[in-house]
Formats: structure tokens, sequence, C-alpha cells
């Protein structure tokens, strides 16, 4: 149980610490940053409870009002803005992620923790976040799934880094990987 606690609170700080890398703002009011990669990586590292709940913490001390968002943002005002979609999605997606981890148990390591990646961590993620700017932005379907675009490449690029860290991860500490256990 501690062990556990401690590991949620871990990661929701990694999710955290990704966004102090410095973001890139688009046109229409979300940014680029890295913590996309910090929910791969509660999904494929702490499976799908305990990754799903780091997530959940994360943007509950995000709604508190701590600046835990890329830019220093947080407090109630970022759910009315464009990226609210994107932070809902995270415990969901990490959630995902960390199901699809646990059922591909069979799968090389790296190879399901990037396809989990994928599935969970972006078309979950950018499911909700494609709604989330459809409300705020007062957009279509296919006009806020047009505005994502711009984000696919990086995230792709998220999902092969989530994958090599978590293969890493399982060769140095195969015990520390609690998707797998």
């Amino acid at each position: 149980m501690e062990r556990n606690l401690t590991m949620i609170a871990l990661f929701a700080a990694l999710i955290a610490a990704l966004g102090l890398i410095p973001k890139f703002t688009l046109g229409f009011g979300v940014p680029i940053t890295a913590q996309s990669l910090g929910v791969m990586l509660c999904g494929t590292v702490l499976g799908a409870w305990r990754g799903g709940l780091a997530a959940l913490l994360f943007v509950a001390l995000v709604a508190l009002g701590l600046p835990l968002l890329a830019g220093g943002r947080g407090g109630l005002g970022v759910f009315a803005s464009p990226t609210v979609g994107f932070l809902v999605g995270f415990p969901i997606g990490a959630f995902v992620t960390g199901f699809i981890m646990d059922q591909w148990r069979n799968a090389p390591v790296g190879l399901a923790a990037g396809v989990s990646a994928v599935l969970g961590g972006i078309l979950v993620v950018y499911a909700f976040g494609i709604f989330g700017m459809m409300m705020t932005l007062n957009k279509t379907l296919p006009e806020a799934t047009l505005l994502v675009q711009a984000f696919i490449p990086g995230d792709l690029i998220k999902a092969v880094l989530a994958g090599f860290i978590t293969s890493g991860l399982a060769k140095a500490r195969p015990a520390s990987l609690l998707s797998r256990s």
C-alpha cells in the first residue's frame, strides 16, 4: 500500500516536472509540452489503476490551483480553456495505457509500451482534447480534429520514448515495472 502511494505521488510529480520543459503554444491556445509523456509513462510503468490515479492526482492538484501545467498554469480557470479536454483525458488515457499494457503481457515490453502509449496516451487523450476544443472554441468535430494534427508527430515521438524508457526500466529494475507485476 505504502509503495503504491509513493509511486502514484512520484508519477504525478513526473507529469508536473515534464511541464517545466519550455512550452510552445500554438495559435489556438493549446501548448505543446512533454507532460503527455508523463501520462504515457504512468500507464506503461504503473499499470491501469495506479497510472490513472497518478494522473488524476496531477489533475486534482492543478484544480486546487498549483501551477503545474506548462507555463505555470493551474486553478479552475484551466477547466474553461481549450486545454480542458486534454487535462480531463489524462487520467483516462493513463488508465487505458496501463490496461492495454496489462493485456499484452506476452508481448515484448518495449512494443507493448509503445502501442499502449499510442492507443491510450494519444488516441484516448486526443478524443477528450478534441471534444474540449469543440466546446471551448465553438468548433465542429472536423475543425477541432484538424487543430490537433499539429500534435501528432511530437506525440508519436513521445510514445516511442515511452516504449524505450519502459523497456529500459524493465531490464534495469524488473520489479519496478508495476504494470507487469
